[in-house]
């Protein structure tokens, strides 16, 4: 006898456990939550990971050495094979493009395109990064490619420097409030 077997006959789900109708049932009383103390009331959670009052693993490995997780560069990757089964001669790639066709799921991360498959149209793509295959085909097949720089965001006032500038040449009086940006 097999367990499939057995399931078919007794049926595939058990039914839920019944706490709290009476001492015959074995989980009668405190519901099996013990007495007194939090776990005991309603809506309690334990935290995740939590072992009990034990050193938590995490807080018992030794931790060694850096990760760039933080600091990772994400991009939206595509394939040549894709825009070539996705758009005709002449026609400008980019993310926001992409991003209209439902290839990628927005055009906020910067494009990268990766040579996989093979690409007879003659396409005109804009992207942050290429790989040097898929340079290479979109270049064979007739079409342009355009690297863009990513702009890294910076602040345009640049912290208390900028005031006494402004202090020094005249515009602003020293007790008057900053209101410019």
């Amino acid at each position: 006898m097999m367990i499939h077997e057995i399931t078919e006959k007794a049926g595939r789900y058990k039914d839920r456990k019944r706490v709290g109708r009476g001492r015959a049932s074995g989980v009668g009383k405190t519901s099996g939550r013990g007495h007194k103390g939090a776990g005991s009331r309603a809506g309690f959670k334990r935290r995740p990971a939590f072992e009990g009052g034990q050193m938590p693993f995490m807080r018992r490995i030794p931790k060694r050495g850096f990760s760039n997780h933080d600091f990772r560069n994400l991009f939206h990757i595509v394939n040549v094979k894709i825009l070539n089964a996705r758009f005709q001669d002449g026609d400008a790639v980019d993310a926001e493009a992409l991003a209209a066709l439902g290839i990628l799921r927005d055009s906020k991360l910067p494009l990268k395109v990766l040579g996989e498959g093979e690409i007879t149209h003659k396409l005109n793509v804009t992207a942050a990064k290429f790989s040097a295959s898929a340079k290479a085909k979109i270049e064979a097949a007739g079409g342009t490619v355009t690297e863009v720089e990513k702009v890294k965001w910076t602040r345009a006032a640049a912290g208390p420097g900028k005031r006494r500038q402004q202090i020094a040449k005249g515009r602003v009086a020293k007790g008057q409030a900053n209101t410019d940006g």
